[in-house]
């Protein structure tokens, strides 16, 4: 009996604790988090090969990578979209219309070319980049191009440079690098 009183109080317990099935305290109201409104978005023109800029990407298993220049954009939410082309070693393309959010280091996939030049409509959502399953593709063009120092570049003009240079200034440090010392 004293076994049964103990279980139904540990049940109630939780019970207690638990979520009320949709109902906020005050506090809960006031003080959630909202996610920032997000522009609607439209795919740009489909890519084409006069204006891939190819990034490194180490190990990357013989892929090669490019970023669209003329898709590369800043929009007033902070996001900066961009067109990605992956390219394999037999051949096979993939080109994806993407955002990352520089903010709390998200990435998301907009579209999905297809292989007749025209866009399919991605129901992902926000991925983080600190996740264990976030690709080294993205995160090097977070850290390296895009979010040097996790503050979004100011226009497509500055990123286009990055990509050229093989990087943005501020993901190198501060200083110039010296000749023959730091490489990249």
């Amino acid at each position: 009996m004293r076994v049964l009183l103990l279980a139904l109080a540990a049940v109630s317990t939780a019970a207690g604790c638990s979520s009320s099935g949709g109902f906020d305290s005050d506090w809960e109201r006031q003080n959630r988090k909202n996610e920032p409104t997000e522009e609607a978005v439209q795919p740009p023109a489909y890519p084409s090969s006069g204006t891939l800029i190819e990034y490194q990407v180490a190990d990357a298993d013989g892929f090669r990578f490019f970023v669209d220049g003329a898709t590369l954009s800043i929009a007033k939410d902070g996001i900066v979209r961009y067109v990605l082309v992956a390219k394999s070693p037999g051949g096979v393309q993939n080109v994806t219309y993407e955002g990352m959010r520089c903010a709390n280091g998200g990435q998301r996939i907009f579209a999905f070319g297809r292989p007749d030049g025209t866009w399919s409509l991605s129901r992902a959502g926000w991925r983080s980049l600190s996740a264990s399953g976030a690709q080294p593709r993205h995160v090097v063009l977070y850290r390296d191009f895009f979010c040097p120092q996790g503050e979004p570049i100011r226009d497509s003009g500055e990123g286009v440079r990055a990509l050229q240079d093989g990087g943005h200034p501020f993901a190198k440090g501060f200083a110039s690098p010296l000749p023959g010392v730091y490489t990249r």
